[in-house]
């Protein structure tokens, strides 16, 4: 009898403990997880991503939930910081996990997202990478099946950024400056591409380490290659050292000055001296009250609205790249009518991938890689002259987008 209340008590007490690991088959809320750097180099960018994530739980919260087949359910967001290292994002990721999240997104810094994807790989998650993510990461068999990123890799801003200045200025001349890491390399690249296909010429090279605080010497190599145009792969603070000492050289009355990929943030950072007349690929600017494609101007306002109603400030472009990664997570769970993973992926991949966004028409690839048919639109900064308000930073002259300017599937290994 004793033997058999013992053998009872370790039943019952193991159902209790799978119980709590395991989360229910049809809840009626569930918790998603948001893993960001909000701590460190990428802090400023992190804190807007995490806002465009919670931005798009309140609208799923505010229609009542998520729409499942048995009834609504209502989405958590857990915040956690990865600190942009790998020992300490994967440690979180896994704690995550433990507490029975259903989704994860989030990572400013590319390696610990191609991490986290690893770990997906092998345990299946929705996961939504909110990075621009090295474009080795897109080879065929290198991200799971229930990986999906909302941003394209550093080879496309590269495209868009030598397509824009060879194609749309007319420039002939190019010098180039790259980051010495996959960021950088991954640009040059796509910008070289860009300048063959336009017969434009690369007259200049250099690279420089992330962290780079004095551009002089490499700024007289570009003063003295006289090139048309001078393109910078320099991103978050070394864009903004970059900007500021390029105008004080007097190098952009010299000739035009192309910061590769840049966001508000970032700007805000630049005078405004420095910054006009730089030129720019955007994910996502706020005002399109000019572009040409009207119903994708009332998108980006109604977007715009609604993140100011919450943070009292128009949202950046990585705001926009986690809101467009939450809701596409949220999409996954409802047209599969299901949480799990495979349900999700295959969802998404339906409808030969189409999906809406704030900033018009795009598609999931093959390679789990969002198609937009404006990928980023082309500013021209503005000077003190112009700005009207405090955020009031651009002008969109154009856009880059389609496919076009993503590396061809064949070249990735489909």
């Amino acid at each position: 009898m004793r033997k058999a209340l013992v053998l009872l008590s370790i039943f019952v007490l193991s159902v209790v403990c799978f119980s709590d690991a395991t989360p229910a088959a049809n809840p009626d809320k569930i918790k998603v997880g948001i893993l960001l750097p909000l701590t460190g180099t990428f802090a400023a960018v992190a804190e807007t991503q995490r806002d465009g994530a919670l931005l798009a739980i309140d609208v799923i919260n505010k229609r009542g939930g998520l729409n499942m087949p048995w009834g609504k359910v209502t989405v958590e967001g857990v915040v956690a910081d990865d600190e942009a290292k790998q020992d300490v994002g994967v440690r979180r990721y896994r704690y995550m996990v433990s507490e029975g999240v259903r989704g994860v997104g989030g990572q400013t810094w590319a390696p610990l997202a191609y991490a986290l994807n690893a770990m997906v790989q092998k345990e299946p998650m929705p996961y939504f990478p909110v990075c621009v993510m090295a474009k080795e990461a897109f080879l065929k068999g290198k991200l799971a099946d229930s990986t999906f990123a909302t941003a394209y890799s550093p080879w496309t801003v590269g495209y868009m950024a030598g397509s824009a200045a060879t194609k749309t200025l007319g420039k002939k001349r190019v010098f180039f400056l790259a980051r010495a890491d996959s960021w950088g390399w991954d640009i040059r690249d796509g910008v070289y591409t860009a300048a063959k296909e336009q017969g434009a010429e690369i007259v200049g090279y250099d690279e420089v380490s992330l962290g780079t605080s004095d551009f002089t010497t490499v700024l007289q190599k570009v003063r003295a290659a006289k090139p048309d145009v001078f393109i910078a792969a320099q991103f978050a603070g070394d864009a903004v050292a970059l900007l500021k000492q390029v105008h004080q050289m007097g190098l952009n009355k010299e000739m035009t000055i192309f910061n590769a990929f840049i966001t508000n943030v970032v700007a805000k950072g630049i005078p405004p001296a420095a910054l006009e007349g730089v030129y720019a690929m955007h994910y996502f600017y706020y005002d399109l009250s000019e572009f040409e494609d009207k119903e994708v101007a009332k998108s980006a306002k109604e977007f715009t609205e609604l993140y100011e109603a919450k943070y009292k400030t128009p949202p950046d472009a990585y705001a926009t790249i986690a809101y467009t990664a939450y809701m596409e997570m949220f999409r996954g769970f409802e047209a599969g009518k299901s949480l799990e993973p495979k349900a999700v992926s295959a969802a998404l991949m339906a409808n030969r991938g189409a999906f809406p966004s704030v900033k018009g028409p795009a598609r999931w690839r093959e390679d789990h890689a969002a198609v937009y048919k404006y990928a980023a639109f082309l500013v021209k900064g503005k000077g003190a002259s112009e700005q009207k308000g405090a955020w009031d930073l651009f002008k969109v002259v154009g856009y880059q987008g389609g496919d076009s300017v993503m590396p061809t599937l064949q070249s990735l290994g489909y």
